[in-house]
């Protein structure tokens, strides 16, 4: 390496240092200083910009990507108005969700369970133990119960259903909804369940990632269940929305 070389190596690792230190909160933009983000990033804006691929069919229903310094190369682009929209239609009622996702990106009403997040107004229980003295009328959880058992110690394969069940119980007697989202590849364990049916919804229906300009189509169950995460892609390629009718107690 030639002392020219040397020094901008060195200038470009001090830059990156840098930035990690003054970007805490947009992964986003560190990710576009990666040779790999780059290239998402200049296809990202070439398919929102010049392609004018905004939105995405799901189900006979148009959504808007969701896209900010921290969604714009990730399944959160998705994932936030498919579960919006569920949420406005829910407003003034009992929301609670799993996982601390949404309040990273939009402000509404609502209680927030996390077992391992620490702040202000995050309920730290576990979601196989939570047992408030509410009920809800809609539960949401984003790309989180996939960590459920699996990245816990000991590993316990069979912990999803039984939080699912648990999220069933927390639902009013009138009735309500849930819905999930999963990454698909992520967890092999959960990625099992669901192809041998032991985790079941009452509807279902599966999203394609399908280019770096962070692209989403609506696929088949086939076409998603070999989905792999980060591969070829980073993060989630494929994801499975699920949603739960509790119907209203006799």
């Amino acid at each position: 390496m030639s002392c020219r070389q040397y020094v901008r190596s060195n200038q470009i690792k001090r830059l990156k240092v840098f930035l990690n230190r003054r970007l805490p909160i947009s992964p986003g933009i560190r990710y576009a200083f990666r040779f790999n983000g780059f290239q998402s990033l200049l296809y990202f804006i070439y398919c929102r910009n010049v392609r004018r691929h905004n939105t995405v069919l799901v189900l006979g229903k148009t959504y808007r990507y969701f896209d900010t310094v921290k969604t714009w190369y990730n399944e959160r682009a998705i994932e936030i108005p498919i579960v919006m929209e569920m949420v406005r239609k829910y407003q003034g009622t009992n929301i609670l969700e799993i996982g601390n996702v949404l309040s990273n990106h939009v402000r509404f009403e609502h209680d927030i369970l996390d077992k391992y997040e620490i702040a202000k107004g995050i309920i730290n229980e576990d979601v196989v133990d939570f047992r408030p003295e509410k009920k809800y009328d809609l539960i949401v959880s984003i790309s989180t119960l996939e960590h459920v058992g699996w990245d816990e110690k000991p590993r316990d394969n069979m912990k999803i259903p039984r939080a699912i069940e648990n999220m069933k119980a927390l639902i009013t007697s009138r009735g309500g909804m849930i819905i999930i989202t999963l990454p698909l590849g992520y967890n092999s364990a959960l990625d099992e369940l669901l192809k041998d049916g032991i985790i079941l919804f009452s509807n279902q229906y599966h999203l394609l990632r399908i280019s770096k300009g962070n692209e989403w189509k609506e696929a088949s169950w086939e076409d998603v269940q070999v989905a792999k995460y980060n591969t070829p892609l980073p993060f989630a390629n494929g994801l499975l929305i699920g949603i739960i009718t509790v119907k209203p107690s006799i």
